[in-house]
């Protein structure tokens, strides 16, 4: 007979590996079962940072097998009265996490069919219940641990709860007015330094625009113009001469800011949030 497949546990966090954080919610994980298969997105997540959590989660979730279950935590409101919560999208993954805006793309992106409250008296790690700050071993990753390995079903991770309920972050649309186009810096890549905007790709080439034109780049943070450029938009890096900028698409389709061979981040000083304001024209405008 055929062994049933478990589904696979995937983390992220803002933990680090510089001390003993990321072990024990492992360890925790196989004291459950040693049959389920720990994946590591990242651990490296900004401390704090839930819009972080929230996107990086929209950026993968789509390319694991259905049935993935998820964990994600960062925190800050540890202990209190925010929801701990398991939700389930509408294309059957499932996310361990607290609920306080770090299911903001996936309620977007792939839909939450239902939303639970995970109940602390039976899926909480009953050995440290003396202490209420480290709920990603104690709660997520625990009761996490006993729905991949089939010990409890998705309906007893805890009470269902309205999906309208779930905490959710403002997230900031695009404007195309014409072949003027504006948006956000939305994140970054922290490895090369791109940043990344809200503006997707076939919007902006339906305003007008085509791979190897110029295009005029301005940046605003904080109301202060902090970039003001003619930019080569194009497909990749390697279009244009190192240590030149290059407006092109990321893997999640939207326009995205990087310099050959360097760091946009750190060569113009650009971070990301909704205060970036990116505005895109043509150059003879």
């Amino acid at each position: 007979m055929m062994q049933e497949v478990l589904p696979l546990l995937v983390f992220q966090t803002d933990f680090t590996y510089m001390e003993g954080a990321v072990a024990s919610m492992y360890g925790v994980v196989r004291s459950v079962s040693r049959d389920v298969e720990i994946i590591t997105a990242t651990h490296d997540l900004p401390q704090y940072d839930i819009w972080s959590a929230s996107y990086r989660l929209q950026q993968y979730v789509e390319f694991w097998p259905k049935g993935t279950v998820f964990v994600s935590v960062v925190d800050p409101g540890v202990g209190t009265e925010r929801k701990a919560c398991a939700a389930c999208t509408e294309d059957g993954y499932y996310i361990i996490t607290p609920d306080n805006g770090s299911l903001t793309h996936i309620l977007r992106k792939h839909g939450i069919a239902e939303v639970r409250e995970i109940d602390e008296t039976v899926n909480r790690l009953a050995s440290t219940r003396g202490t209420s700050v480290f709920h990603g071993r104690d709660l997520f990753g625990y009761c996490a641990a006993k729905l991949a390995s089939g010990k409890i079903t998705f309906e007893e991770v805890g009470p269902a709860y309205p999906v309208q309920e779930i905490v959710t972050m403002p997230v900031a649309e695009p404007v195309f007015r014409g072949t003027d186009v504006s948006g956000i810096i939305e994140i970054d890549d922290p490895n090369f330094g791109n940043v990344w905007t809200n503006i997707p790709l076939k919007e902006f080439q339906n305003a007008g625009y085509a791979f190897g034109e110029d295009v005029h780049i301005t940046i605003e943070v904080g109301g202060q113009t902090a970039f003001d450029e003619i930019v080569r938009f194009d497909r990749t890096f390697g279009n244009v001469a190192e240590g030149k900028p290059v407006l092109y698409n990321n893997e999640q389709m939207n326009l995205s800011l990087a310099v050959c061979r360097g760091s946009f981040k750190k060569t113009y000083g650009i971070g990301f949030g909704a205060d970036h304001i990116i505005r895109i024209g043509k150059t003879n405008a």
